[in-house]
């Protein structure tokens, strides 16, 4: 099914060629003006300059051609040249129709599907989530769903930091604890034992200890270098080591990732491509792409055109030890030969803009990628305390996602226990379900790129611009079609009838809108599209209900179309909610 947009504008479009002009001009957009028209066009004020003419005669030219359209109720000239435009009731009540009946609610599916990969994770093993993690996580998972629902081939990979120092510090400061285990002892050459030498709640505790200690303690870093050392070299009891460490964050990393909904295909980290280093440095030293600078191997990726310094791309350090640079090279190398996607997005912090540029450079001048392979860096701003600044706990440190998530959940049941009657264990699932929506919705209706301030009472909130509210509405639709059903109504069947007040015109309007937003989200990129759409629907939606008596209406036909009306409405928010990571609760 076409847009509506679209629809609209190849309707004025043949009004414009009917009355002597381009049809070109005949582009529609929505009203900035919704007090006086639904949609306008502006293409009489673009033609007088060609066709030497008052745009309002231009105007009046091309309403007079609308006057029996099936699609426009009214097409109004109005000085200086502007063409005011009502939709037909008939036109919507087929685009409804057309909706409700076709898969994905009509959206049309590209000609030539993307096959994308989405790098969106980041996290480092052997470091528990903190807040920081929470953008690019539920960032990268709705533009997944986005894009996947748009009908292209998406692939998520955490893409892990699972080969750096943290692993070392870890390793050092169990040493200090355990010196007795056989991992230690390089002559030891019998079986390790199956059992984990680390419990998860060691794990938890041991990171930030060992951290601060390397920070203090000059002779304790350098023992943690040295494990790092030792356990990317391969010897092997640092090896089994940092298999196990590894092991164990993940089941941390996965229960975290799961409280959030948060599913990735791919549970890749550098480690992964370790063993391709070797081969990708032979081989633009070979091509005569790299070149020793200070000691160092690297790429220059400056441009002629470039108005700011890019220095160049570091492969090796003068020590011959990689770099992030290295890996993330590697990795792309790796990500052409087993998935040669068309797209790879990274999703991280906006303040990384700079290094990926000379990455995607580099991975280009190298010819790692094809030319016509798109690399985009997608980076996302920071979430803010009241205080404007890097949200933190209490005490100034570092929040980590578990005790955000939580907090956020208390809240939200002690709200919902304060509202309404629920049984205990109910309060508590529900309360888990809003609060991720409160969570989401919260930080997915702003740009990514833009940093905004995490309000708890604002985000947990029933009313506003809020995930609850999103929710609020669907379990409202959802109790008057159960209430349809206890009546003996039937929810198969039913048929549209054309709008018969304003109000359930103006929720028809909302839903067309549908194939534009997905469209744009998906192109740009963009989860707060869908947010702004959703919470739109909501108002149209919650407008409509307060003007129309739904099951109190006599008229049975008229009464089933209402309920057509409200089903659509349902499909329609739960599908989109769903592309945000969340879902409704039956009761709220």
């Amino acid at each position: 099914m076409k847009r509506i947009l679209d629809l609209l504008s190849e309707e004025m479009g043949k009004a414009f060629e009917a009355a002597g002009y381009e049809a070109s001009l005949g582009r529609v957009t929505l009203s900035n003006r919704p007090d006086l028209c639904e949609y306008q066009c502006n293409g009489a004020m673009a033609g007088a300059k060609k066709y030497r003419k008052a745009p309002l005669m231009i105007a009046n030219d091309v309403a007079l051609q609308l006057g029996d359209s099936p699609v426009f109720k009214e097409a109004a000239a109005v000085a200086p040249g502007f063409l005011n435009l009502r939709i037909s009731e008939d036109f919507l009540l087929n685009m409804v129709g057309t909706m409700a009946e076709e898969g994905k609610f009509g959206l049309e599916m590209p000609e030539m599907p993307k096959k994308i990969m989405i790098d969106y994770g980041g996290a480092n093993v052997a470091k528990p989530l903190h807040v920081g993690h929470l953008r690019p996580a539920i960032i990268g998972e709705s533009i997944k769903r986005i894009c996947r629902y748009a009908g292209h081939e998406v692939i998520g990979d955490v893409h892990l930091g699972d080969w750096g120092t943290p692993i070392g510090m870890v390793i050092t400061e169990l040493q200090e604890r355990k010196p007795e285990l056989p991992y230690f002892d390089e002559n030891y050459d019998g079986a390790y034992p199956d059992e984990a030498p680390i419990t998860e709640a060691e794990f938890a505790e041991i990171y930030p200890l060992a951290s601060a200690k390397a920070k203090a303690d000059p002779e304790y870093r350098a023992r943690a270098l040295e494990a790092t050392r030792k356990f990317q070299t391969g010897v092997r009891g640092y090896r089994a080591l940092w298999k196990y460490i590894v092991d164990v964050s993940k089941v941390d990393l996965k229960r975290n990732y799961d409280s959030l909904n948060v599913e990735f295909d791919l549970w890749k980290g550098e480690s992964d491509v370790n063993d391709l280093i070797p081969e990708m440095v032979a081989y633009m030293k070979d091509n005569g792409y790299a070149h020793i600078s200070e000691g160092a191997l690297v790429v220059d990726v400056k441009e002629e055109t470039d108005t700011r310094e890019i220095p160049p791309c570091m492969i090796l350090k003068s020590d011959g030890a990689s770099l992030y640079n290295t890996t993330d090279l590697a990795t792309i190398m790796e990500r052409m030969r087993l998935y040669d996607p068309d797209e790879i997005i990274y999703i991280t912090d906006k303040r990384q803009e700079l290094y990926f540029e000379q990455v995607f450079r580099c991975a280009r001048k190298t010819k790692l990628v094809k030319p016509e392979t798109v690399l985009k860096f997608l980076g996302h701003g920071t979430m803010n305390g009241s205080d404007g600044k890097p949200f933190k706990t209490r005490d100034g440190g570092v929040m980590r996602l578990e005790s955000l998530v939580g907090e956020t959940r208390d809240e939200m049941y002690r709200k919902i226990r304060e509202g309404r009657e629920m049984p205990e264990e109910e309060a508590r699932k529900t309360a888990e379900t809003v609060a991720l929506s409160a969570l989401k919705y919260g930080d997915l209706s702003n740009q990514a790129a833009k940093d905004y301030v995490f309000d708890i009472d604002r985000f947990t909130s029933f009313e506003g611009d809020t995930g609850p509210y999103i929710l609020y509405t669907i379990v409202r639709i959802k109790s008057i079609l159960n209430k349809y059903q206890e009546q003996g109504g039937k929810l198969e069947g039913l048929t549209f009838l054309k709008a018969g007040s304003e109000s359930e015109k103006e929720l028809e309007m909302a839903l067309v809108q549908f194939n534009t937003m997905m469209t744009n989200a998906a192109e740009e990129k963009a989860p707060h599209r869908v947010c702004a759409y959703i919470y739109d629907l909501a108002n149209a939606f919650n407008h409509f209900y307060h003007e129309t008596k739904i099951l109190a209406e006599e008229d049975e036909a008229r009464r089933g179309s209402l309920i057509a009306l409200l089903m659509l409405t349902r499909d329609v928010l739960e599908t989109c909610i769903d592309l945000l990571g969340f879902s409704a609760p039956e009761k709220m």
